[in-house]
């Protein structure tokens, strides 16, 4: 079976590394004949961070489907349509909003360094800070929206994009049209209810309604969509990864 892990808030917490615990754990899933898939709203740039070496060439999907690797290589990566970048940056200039916006490898950052996401921007320093008329392709938006969130969500709605609001960062997070982790996964070749899916936010939604059984980590309201729930605790969710690795073993 295949075993698919969101990584922030589900299996990595604070943006620390995963931990001995969960490492020891997604182990023994693989020898029980698991496959581990990672899939992340961060790009492949901050996620290979948080994971241990020998997990680096795992397959996985990264800026909520926009990225999509295997065997440490970059297999596709889907940018926004110019015409989405120009009304999307409309609307930055309109609220005056700070932003976080990848490019396929580089950033342009100007939000606080005092917030979270700041923290966990590539901390190996793989990749370049540029301006944004300085990336070629914009594959993931990022917007800090303010006490403007609910005018800004009205502009954005009107827009061909996949969005998600994370409020308790008091984000908004964007992807290309159509881009979800279910079809990143897809581009991996993975089938309908051929996996199980851990997750706790709602941009896991796509992949809950096509695992076979899938477990929201947390509280969120994702989690109607869920076979499964767990606290967000790190013993809990190893016990319930352990509990699902001997059940499809």
């Amino acid at each position: 079976m295949k075993f698919v892990f969101d990584l922030d808030g589900t299996i990595c917490f604070k943006g620390q590394p995963l931990s001995e615990g969960i490492t020891n754990a997604l182990e023994s899933c693989i020898k029980n004949g698991h496959e581990i898939i990672f899939a992340s709203a961060r790009p492949i740039r901050d996620l290979l961070p948080v994971l241990p070496e020998t997990m680096r060439k795992f397959s996985m999907v990264g800026g909520n489907g926009a990225f999509v690797a295997r065997n440490g290589e970059t297999l596709e990566v889907t940018a926004f349509e110019a015409e989405i970048v120009k009304e999307i940056q409309n609307i930055i200039s309109a609220f005056q909003l700070p932003y976080l916006i990848d490019g396929d490898w580089d950033y342009a950052y100007t939000g606080s360094e005092a917030h979270p996401i700041y923290q966990n921007l590539d901390p190996l320093k793989l990749a370049k800070k540029v301006a944004l008329q300085d990336l070629k392709d914009i594959v993931k938006i990022v917007l800090f929206p303010g006490e403007h969130l609910n005018e800004i969500l009205v502009e954005l709605k009107k827009l061909p994009i996949s969005l998600y609001e994370h409020a308790s960062e008091n984000i908004v997070d964007m992807s290309p049209n159509g881009i979800d982790k279910w079809n990143g996964l897809m581009k991996l070749g993975i089938a309908e209810g051929d996996f199980i899916a851990f997750g706790n936010d709602a941009n896991d939604a796509s992949m809950f309604v096509k695992a076979k059984d899938s477990v929201c980590v947390g509280e969120h309201k994702v989690r109607e969509l869920a076979s499964l729930q767990v606290p967000s605790d790190e013993t809990a969710v190893i016990d319930m990864l352990d509990a699902l690795s001997e059940k499809y073993k």
